[in-house]
């Protein structure tokens, strides 16, 4: 039985133009090329310290994004804090819920302005890698506790650039290319991402940071939503939700003006005051205080024990920094019960 279908003549066949037979990379160099904003970071070539092969169904960016996600110290984030101490309750953020918001809020930003989005995202992803247990109060106690034992302090965009670089696939690192090393490193302290990309992580880092943590604060019963700064509730939003929407929308306006990642003075300043509002009365508040002298103890107690003995852990190189590793790499939960041992020798065998 013939087909109803009709099929063109033979001649027609033959003349046809043929499938697209260019490489992914190829088609991901006409797509940039095309759609991307001349201030976007090219995914081609990649730069890494070891040169390698590129993939040939990813990008050199995606790449990096996948081996941040199946590294060792991306898996632990959930189990770190980000700003309360094992919470009762299922629904506060973990390090790991802050890292996949910001990375969501960044992608957003870098489409909206024509950035690329794998860097974005790879950098996002990798940015708190290295920080230690016991969130903000945590930091800030190893940063101590390292001082008063001869070393240089605690950083934890520093240890992240470090994870990756060293720590990770037993020492020989993850070879991430240098713009999202560069993003890591720079999304906090005096240093300024190179690329527009680690400048937007860097940027939203805070806008997520500061919003959800208000939600966790209000949930946690530290703050009630009228202890908030009533004038910049009343400009960003009463959500947390409408802030960050307007706060994203308010980055996209000014950074296309500008050609750089910014925020317009009003937005930006209402923003760091809140930034400073969260830092006056919850990370380094009255209840986050009463929990500072638990965690510097934690903390002296494991440097001090692996110090005394760094054959404890597995691992070659300075004892200092062997035991830096070893203890900013632990989870809440982790170090709880390494304390527990080494303070409650006899409790840790029931």
């Amino acid at each position: 039985m013939e087909s109803n279908v009709s099929k063109p003549p033979a001649s027609s066949r033959e003349g046809a133009v043929q499938p697209e037979r260019r490489s992914f990379e190829e088609r991901v160099r006409a797509w940039e090329g095309e759609w991307l904003w001349s201030l976007a970071t090219p995914s081609y070539p990649a730069r890494r310290p070891s040169p390698e092969d590129d993939s040939v169904v990813r990008t050199p960016f995606q790449r990096d994004r996948d081996r941040i996600a199946h590294s060792k110290a991306f898996r632990r984030l959930k189990h770190k804090t980000q700003v309360f101490i094992a919470p009762e309750g299922d629904h506060f953020r973990t390090r790991l819920t802050h890292t996949l918001e910001t990375c969501f809020i960044a992608r957003t930003v870098a489409r909206a302005l024509g950035l690329n989005e794998d860097l974005t995202e790879a950098i996002g992803l990798g940015h708190d890698l290295g920080h230690p247990p016991f969130g903000h109060i945590g930091e800030e106690a190893l940063d101590r506790a390292l001082k008063e034992r001869g070393g240089d302090g605690f950083r934890h965009n520093e240890h992240s650039l470090r994870v990756v670089e060293v720590l990770e696939r037993e020492g020989r690192g993850l070879n991430l290319t240098d713009q999202v090393r560069d993003g890591i490193l720079n999304h906090t302290g005096s240093g300024k991402p190179s690329t527009l990309e680690g400048r937007i992580v860097r940027l939203v880092d805070r806008v997520a940071y500061i919003n959800h943590d208000i939600d966790d604060a209000v949930r946690a019963g530290i703050l009630v939503e009228k202890d908030l700064p009533a004038a910049e509730i009343a400009m960003l939003g009463p959500t947390g939700s409408l802030r960050i929407d307007a706060l994203v929308r308010d980055i996209v306006e000014r950074s296309r003006e500008a050609g750089d990642v910014v925020q317009s003075e009003e937005m930006g300043g209402a923003m760091l005051r809140l930034r400073k509002f969260m830092f006056q009365n919850v990370y380094l508040g009255t209840d986050a205080r009463s929990e500072h002298d638990r965690v510097h103890r934690t903390l002296i107690a494991l440097l001090d024990h692996y110090l005394a003995d760094p054959d404890l852990i597995p691992g070659d190189g300075e004892p200092l920094q062997k035991v830096t590793d070893y203890v900013a790499g632990m989870t809440d939960r982790f170090s709880i019960r390494m304390f527990r041992r080494i303070a409650l020798p006899e409790e840790s065998k029931l």
